[in-house]
């Protein structure tokens, strides 16, 4: 079996198996596998710039009085404190510290935020959110007339400064603004999740097939697939929604805990000072493989000849030549440490290290001059 092949076996993508690489009907959930293939999508984005079709992504609109809205609560972000045009990560809760969701906050006026949800958890975001809000102004699901392409790569910049300006790169991490492009005003974010520089972009929904082909003109853009967009995000250590973070699972326990404002009120707080208080009873923990085989959802890791947990997310790394993954253990395991991950008489010989895996990426370059 090929690598691309091997790549395509992941539980992300196993819906996706008959699809093909024919460029699919906007709506990201028809998102091919791959395009051209998942290790060539890949390196392009570390070293181009790649065009992800995102428009499955949920977005909400918020109008509301921070103080007599309760909106504050319901998220671990410090919405207060965001300055205009700012983004921020963080989580929706329930009240035992589980991740309902994790999300994106914009901040696009005084009273007023877009937030952008996992596709699979919109309706139930929508629900939770419209049962605990009060005073509001403005709810509204906005998902189904919003589109979302994403460019990510180290040249997005110059891509994306060829349309609307220069002035995209005078956006800071975490930071959007409202450029005119194809006759419309839409907010571009800097922000991502491939550990290169990389845009968001929010456009009416019927102008994405044009946006689309437009960004796709550029020699320097390759369209890419759910295969890359997986190893891509795994490669910095980047926790997928239902694959290794749920309402199950609390921030703390993921190791995503410098995602929690902790001097403000919100569900779930209570159950995670606790948690840190007594310690999680598990762990999300990192390996690299010793070899090009990667482990699969579900894979046992051993430790010094006990079963300690499951894997979660496993992949060959394009970048690294080496399997890669995460996995939840019921005890710390110290980095450097060597483990083993198991499905019946299938052994990889693997040690424990730090995220990201991959450490060179252009988001990391400090900001655009």
């Amino acid at each position: 079996m090929d690598e691309n092949s091997a790549l395509a076996e992941t539980p992300l993508l196993n819906n996706h198996r008959k699809l093909t690489a024919k460029l699919a009907p906007f709506g990201g959930w028809l998102m091919p596998i791959q395009y051209s293939g998942i290790i060539e999508e890949h390196n392009w984005v570390r070293k181009n710039a790649g065009l992800f079709d995102i428009c499955h992504m949920g977005e909400f609109i918020i109008q509301a009085d921070l103080t007599k809205s309760n909106f504050g609560n319901l998220v671990t972000v410090n919405l207060e404190g965001m300055p205009l045009n700012s983004c921020r990560y963080g989580f929706m809760l329930n009240e035992q510290g589980g991740i309902i969701d994790d999300l994106l906050v914009y901040r696009i006026g005084s009273s007023e935020w877009m937030i952008v949800v996992n596709a699979a958890t919109t309706g139930r975001d929508f629900a939770h959110l419209k049962k605990h809000l009060t005073g509001i102004t403005v709810f509204e699901n906005v998902s189904q007339s919003l589109g979302k392409l994403d460019l990510q790569g180290p040249l997005s910049a110059e891509v994306l400064a060829d349309l609307v300006g220069p002035g995209i790169k005078g956006l800071r991490y975490y930071t959007f603004d409202y450029f005119l492009l194809l006759g419309e005003e839409i907010i571009i974010s800097r922000t991502g999740y491939t550990g290169e520089l990389g845009y968001e972009l929010y456009m009416p929904n019927n102008k994405i097939p044009e946006l689309w082909e437009k960004l796709l003109g550029d020699q320097r853009v390759k369209p890419i697939g759910l295969g890359a967009r997986d190893t891509l995000r795994l490669e910095m250590g980047y926790s997928l929604y239902g694959q290794d973070i749920d309402e199950e699972t609390t921030p703390l326990e993921a190791g995503l805990g410098y995602f929690i404002d902790w001097d403000k009120e919100f569900i779930g707080k209570a159950a995670l000072l606790k948690q840190k208080q007594y310690g999680a009873c598990r762990r999300i923990t990192c390996f690299i493989a010793d070899s090009r085989r990667s482990p699969r959802h579900n894979y046992r890791i051993i430790y010094k000849g006990r079963d300690v947990g499951a894997v979660t997310s496993g992949s060959f790394s394009p970048s690294l030549g080496v399997g890669i993954g995460m996995g939840y253990t019921g005890c710390e395991i110290p980095s450097g440490e060597e483990i083993a991950l198991c499905e019946n008489s299938i052994v990889i010989n693997a040690k424990t290290t730090h995220k990201p895996f991959y450490k060179n990426g252009s988001v990391k370059l400090g900001e655009i001059k």
